[in-house]
């Protein structure tokens, strides 16, 4: 990744300002610089031509792009810990995995979620625990800065559940004192509140191993103590207070006493079934890949529950489990590694089919023919797990991963439309009929309140986020703005624009715009991304660019736009959106989306509210400008930040094609217009 001493290699026309606001971000109001002339066209232009030749240059031969997927610290520690667990630790995965964590320490001795970030307890006690395993020193300064944090944080009782998990299966925190989930959950039916159904995919996958787990209780001695991370040692593993009883809190904190009660007492038949039936359940959802839904959280947990139910290490369900890590590991020019929570190929391939097309590219481009042909091979024609609630709709779907067919999602499939949707193929029929079966399965995935979630329908229930054991992060998939913008986009763009289905959708983004004119989102950070997401879907809908909504959303654009002409928005602002929302360091991806926006909205050139000069209004002319003034020389942009989300503030995502696929669309779009698709008659 570029830094400060890179500068000299950017090669934009034009300097920047920069400054920093009161807050510790960006500054959002100062002098604004003058916008560049219409001369300086052939300077964008020759910007998103390195950038457009630099994208090309990453595609595969087999068609798809992937950027690496980079989350946090937590990956690497895990993944040291399983092998422990399960006794195939090897001294050079160790050496590498360690350099890499050493190399994610900052100054003060913690670790954190997302670039800049502050510290956060569960990382850090994660990232330590891995770096003793790898003899690092209790008594070296890294170690004690460490350790002198997490006890002041509060120790290992302060962790999130999933840490004190781990952590248990090496006896350094008792299994008692955790929250109990009984396999016996398995046998709850869809319509109880609570049933594996009532959780989001990612969170179901999770936690049905990890009741195999709790019911196992295992134990692994431990190679080393910890005292060292604990505020109190006289007292370790201390109770925690209960909530008033008249609560929720309250209330599952007693049922997980009563839980904590049966696990003792356990009918032993009952029990042994529910393990079988859990155990069957992971198995029948592991990928052709060997991975679990293509994440690491139920890949890791699988393995371990699939071992404690008799699995050996060289059964094939296991060897293929194993095998998948590798292909998720990131080796470094230094030779460190880390591994990728997940991987995004069919993401980031329609993105970049998408930026393409928009920046000039022809529709039968071979590259964008290559890619096409590619997405058509992963279209998922089998049902999974969303069929527990749509069990009539028939599959037409695209996952996130190169294998996950259990759980094709929402998101990318409108996206894949939309792509499929600008390529002339030779063969349009293959390409109308994936088209079609796509906006089906996309209709039939509608929730209730008119809106569309990630994976699930109607996936709303309040009760799963209120279990004590449910800390890790967002476990359910209600319906989002950013999703729900593409699916409306995409269902205009296929002629489906007047369809009650549509509207229904257009009013429900309508109803959720927030108060200043921004969109909260979901699946990127976080008010600009589901900004960008939203204003190009409306008007794609037939909102008018004069309509209030519309006009809000380009006010609160240019009152969050930075001195520096870029836009930025810290993950702070899921937890303190009223300090940090549309408010960070600029970055390529976020002025990116910001720009999509406001070119949708007819600010750009030749647009209803630009200038009649050939130049967007300021606030376009200014994002333009800085992406092409801090673009390096490769095509690229640098962006450390993390733009990306996959728990609202609990997991954050900096994906590495995004500072690339977004800035391509956006200069595209600045240069020759909002896309038109085909004909709107064709494939719906």
């Amino acid at each position: 990744m570029a830094g400060p001493a890179e500068t000299a290699e950017r090669v934009g026309a034009w300097p920047i300002e920069t400054s920093v606001a009161a807050n510790g971000g960006p500054a959002t109001q100062g002098t604004q610089p003058l916008a560049p002339s219409p001369l300086d066209r052939a300077a964008i232009e020759d910007s998103l031509r390195r950038a457009t030749e630099h994208l090309l240059s990453l595609q595969d031969d087999e068609g798809w792009w992937k950027g690496d997927l980079e989350t946090n610290v937590t990956m690497d520690a895990e993944d040291l810990l399983l092998r422990q667990f399960l006794d195939i630790r090897t001294a050079e995965q160790t050496a590498a995995t360690a350099e890499w964590i050493r190399s994610q320490q900052r100054e003060d001795g913690t670790w954190g979620t997302f670039h800049g970030g502050p510290p956060e307890i569960s990382t850090t006690v994660e990232a330590y625990v891995a770096l003793r395993l790898a003899g690092d020193a209790p008594s070296a300064p890294h170690m004690r800065a460490a350790a002198e944090y997490v006890r002041g944080a509060g120790g290992i009782a302060a962790t999130r559940v999933f840490t004190r998990i781990w952590l248990a299966l090496f006896g350094w925190w008792p299994w008692e004192r955790l929250p109990e989930m009984p396999p016996e959950i398995m046998f709850l039916p869809k319509w109880l509140p609570l049933n594996i159904y009532a959780f989001g995919c990612w969170a179901r996958q999770t936690i049905v191993p990890l009741t195999v787990v709790s019911a196992h209780r295992p134990v692994k001695p431990a190679p080393f103590d910890l005292t060292e991370l604990h505020s109190d040692p006289a007292n370790p593993f201390p109770l925690r207070p209960l909530a008033p009883p008249t609560s929720w809190d309250g209330f599952f904190e007693r049922l997980d006493l009563v839980l904590h009660a049966y696990h003792k007492r356990a009918v032993r038949p009952l029990r042994r079934l529910a393990l079988s039936q859990a155990a069957r359940w992971i198995v029948e959802r592991q990928e052709a890949d060997g991975c679990w839904g293509g994440i690491q959280p139920p890949a890791v947990y699988s393995l371990i529950a699939l071992h404690l139910q008799g699995y050996e290490l060289d059964h094939p369900v296991m060897q293929a489990g194993l095998a998948a890590f590798e292909r998720f590991t990131v080796h470094t020019e230094d030779g460190a590694r880390w591994l990728e929570a997940c991987q995004s190929p069919v993401w980031d391939t329609c993105l970049a089919a998408i930026a393409l097309v928009d920046a000039g590219l022809p529709g039968d481009h071979p590259a964008v023919l290559k890619a096409t042909d590619w997405m058509l091979g992963e279209e998922i024609r089998t049902k999974g797990d969303w069929s527990v609630q749509r069990p009539q709709l028939e599959p037409g779907g695209w996952a996130f991963e190169f294998h996950n067919d259990t759980y094709p999602d929402i998101d990318d499939t409108a996206e894949v439309v939309l792509a499929l949707r600008r390529v002339k193929h030779p063969e349009p029929a293959k390409v109308d009929g994936a088209v079609h079966r796509g906006v089906e399965w996309n209709l039939g995935m509608q929730s209730k309140n008119g809106a569309w979630g990630a994976f699930d329908v109607d996936n709303t229930s309040t009760l799963p986020n209120k279990l004590p054991f449910c800390d890790f992060g967002e476990v359910v998939d209600p319906p989002s703005a950013d999703v729900t913008a593409h699916v409306v986009e995409m269902l205009a763009e296929v002629g489906k624009a007047d369809d009650p289905r549509t509207r229904r959708g257009v009013e429900w983004l309508l109803k959720n715009q927030e108060a200043e004119g921004s969109w909260f989102g979901r699946w990127g950070t976080n008010y600009i991304y589901g900004t960008g997401s939203v204003v190009p879907a409306l008007v794609a809908a037939g909102v008018p660019e004069s309509d209030p909504a519309i006009r809000r959303a380009v006010r609160w654009l240019e009152e969050r736009q930075n001195q520096d002409g870029g836009w930025g928005e810290d993950m702070r602002s899921y937890e303190d959106p009223e300090k940090w929302s549309g408010r960070g360091d600029s970055t390529a991806s976020q002025t990116a989306w910001a720009l999509m926006a406001l070119l949708a909205a007819g600010e750009g050139p030749g647009g209803r509210f630009a200038p009649q000069d050939g130049r967007g209004t300021a606030a376009v002319e200014r994002g333009v400008r800085w992406l092409a003034a801090t673009q390096l020389a490769e095509g690229s942009w640098d962006e450390p930040q993390f733009t990306g989300t996959g728990f609202p503030w609990d997991f954050s995502i900096n994906y590495h094609l995004y500072r690339l696929v977004f800035p391509v669309t956006a200069l595209g779009r600045y240069l020759h217009g909002n896309p038109v698709l085909g004909d709107p008659r064709r494939a719906t």
